[in-house]
């Protein structure tokens, strides 16, 4: 074959597109970075929102699985520059967040901005040209001074490695990949996992059902909330009423807040909340023994605290068993406990959360010298100079990156924070001139050793558990260490002191 010949049947790879700044992703932390570099100046051609997806929304647009709704009150998990009187429910449902999210991007004209179907896998800084050099999964490259990730942790499906699990002959799917084409209707429908997706599927869909088998391994601490939708004269006050809307968002944030100061400072003070939990088994529950299955040993907290009026009654509907004794393997019926008994099911829901502590080993990234960060986090942990940047990764930044996420808040306001502190890092580096900059190695030590310190103390250390919030080290690199005020004033002004700036 002659190069002629070859070359016409290769394609011919796209020139490089040129741009001031790359943001992966277009959920929350995405879209708002991209408002935010519109409003510091950026022009219509100065940044690109590369999104995997062919919708905006991130976990919003991924995850329809039936009864999925927000854990925060949606007057809290909004952004505060778009707020929004007439959400339907204290706790809005995946529809009309996404609709909330579609309705941003459209208002701030974002869309000119954003490449749908496009999947960021690898990106390097050339030193001499001072740029990133960022690819997707085509092979088209971008080049960009500044690298914004969006990403966050919860968008990789985690399913365990179950043996004989690819021998199932009924349908599988992870609940942030809801196969809608299976009709559940009359079926047998095994849920993996007990954790925030779970809780919601089980009341959702057990009267559908014929069986439900609730396959458990930790019981979660569960709230009682009720979720009543808010009456047309309250939203009209939101509307009309100047400041309600403020008012509400404020009282929602303190009393999250009060919950934090219990994890992070105070966790005998969850011991209130482990009284309303059991309260709220005791009242769906009547059988001792399933009380008894459904009852953590931990202090609330120290994993994820859930919230539900109905996933007791969901549990307690004839229909519905819960298996604690752990799965064996998979078989072409259904699965098998490690008790050796077999239970058949025609359809299993793996509930099993995300890669949340690994979710950086999917992109590849190499910053100065053609250091690997993934090798460094590795090696070393997941760490970043207040979550955002990386020392020897010039112009690197992470939106809810290491430490950044909540246990008990809303984590828009933390996205905020960053979007901020990223977009002031961006102007004081053109204000200095330099092509790039890089938190020191030390600040960035310094404070993670604080904040490592801060940590030990919280119920996410203290309270008998071992959650997703920890690597395999068994070091929290996933939530913040205080209060979320705590961090907006870590946040809220640039150090350049804390930075080497590359001319």
């Amino acid at each position: 074959m002659t190069v002629s010949e070859q070359s016409a049947d290769v394609e011919v790879a796209a020139e490089p597109i040129v741009t001031r700044a790359v943001i992966i992703g277009s959920g929350f932390s995405g879209l708002g970075m991209g408002i935010a570099l519109r409003k510091q100046g950026f022009g219509a051609r100065d940044f690109l929102i590369l999104e995997k997806a062919d919708e905006v929304g991130g976990t919003w647009r991924d995850n329809t699985y039936p009864g999925c709704a927000c854990d925060i009150p949606s007057h809290m998990y909004s952004f505060s520059f778009e707020p929004k009187a007439d959400w339907t429910h204290m706790w809005s449902f995946q529809p009309e967040i996404l609709d909330y999210l579609k309705g941003v991007t459209d208002k701030h004209n974002l869309r000119r901005n954003i490449r749908f179907n496009t999947h960021v896998d690898r990106a390097h800084w050339d030193e001499d040209e001072r740029r990133w050099h960022i690819y997707d999964t085509d092979g088209q490259e971008y080049i960009a001074q500044f690298l914004i990730s969006g990403a966050g942790g919860l968008h990789i499906p985690a399913v365990p490695e179950i043996e004989g699990s690819d021998e199932f002959a009924g349908a599988a799917f992870h609940s942030a990949q809801w196969d809608h084409s299976v009709d559940i209707t009359g079926k047998r429908v095994a849920v993996i996992g007990t954790g925030a997706s779970a809780i919601q599927i089980v009341p959702a869909i057990v009267d559908q059902v014929s069986e439900l088998h609730l396959y458990q391994r930790t019981p979660a601490w569960v709230m009682p909330r009720p979720n009543n939708a808010f009456p047309e004269w309250m939203k009209n006050t939101f509307r009309r009423v100047p400041g309600t809307r403020a008012l509400m968002r404020d009282t929602i944030y303190w009393i999250h807040e009060g919950v934090g100061f219990a994890m992070t400072k105070q966790p005998r003070l969850l011991k209130i909340g482990e009284l309303l939990g059991k309260w709220n088994i005791n009242r769906s529950i009547k059988d001792p023994e399933l009380r008894r299955k459904l009852t953590p040993n931990y202090v609330a907290g120290c994993k994820r605290i859930l919230n539900s009026d109905t996933y007791y009654r969901g549990i307690a509907n004839p229909k519905t068993q819960v298996f604690t004794e752990g799965i064996e393997r998979m078989t072409a019926n259904g699965i098998v406990t490690r008790d050796g008994v077999e239970h058949p099911v025609d359809v299993v829901v793996w509930c099993t959360g995300f890669h949340v502590t690994d979710s950086y080993t999917y992109v590849d990234i190499k910053g100065l010298g053609g250091e690997d960060l993934v090798d460094r986090w590795n090696r070393e942990g997941m760490a970043a100079h207040r979550g955002i940047t990386v020392a020897n990764m010039p112009n690197l930044f992470f939106l809810l990156g290491p430490n950044t996420a909540l246990g008990h808040n809303s984590v828009v306001f933390m996205i905020e924070s960053q979007i901020r502190y990223a977009a002031q890092a961006i102007a004081a580096a053109d204000k200095a001139g330099a092509a790039a900059l890089m938190p020191s190695r030390r600040a960035q030590d310094e404070y993670n050793a604080e904040l490592q310190q801060n940590l030990a103390g919280t119920v996410w250390s203290t309270g008998g558990c071992h959650s997703w919030y920890m690597d395999e080290h068994g070091v929290n690199r996933t939530l913040w260490s205080g209060m979320t005020w705590q961090y907006w004033l870590e946040t809220r002004k640039f150090q350049s002191t804390e930075y080497e700036f590359i001319r």
